[in-house]
């Protein structure tokens, strides 16, 4: 199929390009250049959100088109504005971010929204797709990690661990997030193309079972060769910390677990990683082999002084 991939070069888009590459798909990859392409894929050169740089896409049709660096409803109405609706499917990114809080978990694709969610233009653009009867799939994951990784989740526990520096943690310990990895990830993007019933659907896509922060700590230190029991967690309270001091800790405070059985049933698939596995599949392919400097401790003051 001739697939435009909106991104591609970076973290999710890597495994997804090299799985679609690797399945004889016609990929055009539509990046800014920063980064380097495989051999064999057309470039488009521009920025996505310069409507002169899109309309370069102008007269082009495609089968697929993915949109992994999408945020907004415009963002991907305005690609789609210049290329048409693919004839196939669009397959979109979004985040499990976009769900209200709930007493109950974990959270199915069915739970509601959250309109005021900083992912919530990813919301938008799932139900404008719905509403406007293009086929897409959409995948909401939880926390992705993995070699590549740009958000700082493993790199914030490994740079602590590593230096034997005092790891924050909110309350005890016990609340209960969720993660998943990057390739597990691709794979199920690139399944679903081939399953006609995933079209008009949304996935929620992570690791099948949920851990709390300290096993979050206890995993980060086993993967970098450490004792957990060694590890200086220092607690603290972040019921009364301000907004800008609570984002320090990587990680939503509160509970974040979703309901994965759709993906699995529906796509006949399963995640290959565990958040154990999924943390040290990252240090050793990439932090082994760029060790992470000892971090600014200022903003973990912050939290600890909370304690």
């Amino acid at each position: 199929m001739k697939i435009l991939v909106m991104g591609g070069t970076r973290f999710v888009g890597k495994p997804l390009v090299a799985s679609l590459q690797a399945q004889g798909h016609e990929l055009t990859l539509f990046t800014r250049g920063k980064q380097s392409l495989p051999a064999g894929i057309e470039h488009v050169r521009g920025d996505r959100s310069q409507l002169e740089d899109l309309e370069q896409l102008q007269g082009r049709s495609f089968d697929v088109i993915i949109d992994s660096s999408g945020r907004t409803l415009d963002d991907s109405r305005s690609v789609l504005s210049v290329t048409g609706a693919p004839s196939h499917r669009f397959l979109y990114v979004s985040s499990a971010g976009v769900y209200a809080s709930s007493e109950q978990w974990p959270l199915d694709e069915d739970c509601p929204v959250d309109p005021a969610s900083r992912h919530a233009g990813k919301a938008d653009t799932e139900a404008w797709l719905l509403k406007e009867g293009i086929p897409f799939t959409s995948f909401r994951p939880t926390y992705i990690v993995g070699p590549g990784n740009y958000n700082p989740i493993e790199r914030w526990f490994f740079a602590r661990i590593c230096h034997d520096l005092p790891v924050p943690i909110p309350g005890d310990g016990t609340t209960i997030t969720q993660v998943g990895h990057v390739e597990d990830l691709a794979e199920a993007m690139a399944r679903s193309l081939a399953v006609d019933a995933s079209a008009n659907r949304i996935y929620n896509c992570s690791c099948r079972r949920g851990i709390t922060f300290n096993g979050l700590v206890a995993a980060a230190a086993i993967a970098a060769g450490r004792d957990p029991q060694s590890v200086d967690v220092r607690r603290f309270d972040p019921s009364g910390l301000d907004p800008k001091a609570r984002k320090a800790f990587p990680l939503r405070i509160g509970h974040f677990l979703t309901d994965i059985s759709r993906v699995e049933r529906e796509l006949a698939w399963s995640p290959r990683f565990d958040a154990l596995k999924a943390f040290q599949d990252s240090f050793n392919r990439e932090f082994s082999l760029d060790p992470v400097d000892a971090p600014d401790l200022s903003a973990d003051l912050q939290l600890i002084g909370a304690a």
